[in-house]
């Protein structure tokens, strides 16, 4: 009798949390839905991507790295465009989100249909930088600096300026 009680209670909170979610917003709202698989149906940059979740888009900025801006042209930002499309572009992706930006894009790991892990891809590819300010992850770290060492992308150019100062 008692499970029964449980039951109705969970049936009657699930119901009452759904009149809570407005229309138009994002369906992975918290914690048990910020994994899923999705679409790549768009590239913005080199670290910001729109996926296609359960009919709903949802923008998705990778973590761990940034970028060079699109906006202002600065070197290589188309390049980290069209490197970003190569990997996922109109692939079903495995987006693991971490959390909520001011800008309401999650955060998140995605992998790609090959398992790449395509954060840490762009960093390889010498098309991102290692974002410390918001990640403290070695592995990411350690990318960059082979990235570095061996010229990559990027890393051409000895004078390369953070997407973080090119913004200021």
């Amino acid at each position: 009798m008692q499970v029964g009680k449980v039951s109705v209670l969970i049936l009657l909170l699930l119901t009452l949390q759904s009149c809570f979610i407005q229309p138009g917003e994002s369906k992975p709202l918290n914690n048990y839905h910020l994994s899923f698989t999705a679409k790549v149906i768009r590239i913005l940059d080199g670290d910001t991507m729109e996926v296609l979740y359960q009919d709903h888009p949802i923008k998705i900025r990778l973590a761990h790295i940034d970028c060079p801006e699109k906006r202002g042209h600065q070197p290589f930002g188309a390049k980290a465009k069209q490197a970003l499309s190569d990997l996922c572009f109109g692939q079903m992706v495995s987006v693991q989100g971490q959390k909520y930006d001011r800008y309401k894009r999650l955060i998140a790991v995605v992998i790609n249909q090959n398992k790449q892990v395509v954060n840490q891809e762009m960093i390889k590819l010498g098309m991102a930088w290692h974002f410390k300010k918001y990640s403290s992850d070695p592995l990411y770290a350690r990318l960059e600096i082979k990235a570095r060492k061996n010229k990559v992308g990027l890393w051409q150019d000895s004078s390369a300026v953070a997407p973080w100062v090119w913004r200021g």
